[in-house]
């Protein structure tokens, strides 16, 4: 996997979104900034992942033939979108510990929600500033 400047673009909206959370949140913690920019990383690593088996699931409700088929693989969209927050939970606390505290299952999924929407409004930013024609 190749590191593109939109990914560094990512971890760098994903540790303000979070240092806006520990700043407005009081059950959001990160004990320093270091561990902040980790846990940015951590974020932007299982986010890509989610996304991946996301696309693979949606696909897959695409492509059902049967009305069973499709439930089912619904089911599953549905299902990893709740458990990505306790993975999102879980992988931090391994990490991390006591020096990161994201509260619980909601304040992780406002807090997802927020990095997603900061994310898609950073990158339509940059797109719409950039020239259409390949100038610089």
């Amino acid at each position: 996997m190749r590191l593109r400047a939109v990914d560094i673009v990512d971890v760098f909206v994903y540790l303000v979104v979070l240092g806006l959370f520990t700043q407005f949140f009081p059950a959001v913690i990160a004990e320093s900034f270091i561990v902040s920019l980790l846990t940015a990383v951590l974020f932007k690593v299982a986010l890509e992942v989610i996304a991946v088996f996301k696309t693979r699931i949606l696909d897959r409700v695409r492509t059902s033939r049967t009305p069973a088929l499709k439930t089912l693989n619904a089911a599953h969209l549905l299902l990893l979108g709740a458990g990505s927050k306790f993975l999102i939970l879980w992988l931090t606390g391994l990490l991390f510990g006591d020096a990161v505290q994201l509260g619980g299952f909601f304040s992780v999924t406002l807090l997802i929600i927020v990095l997603m929407v900061a994310r898609l409004g950073i990158r339509l930013l940059i797109d719409g500033t950039r020239p259409r024609d390949g100038s610089a």
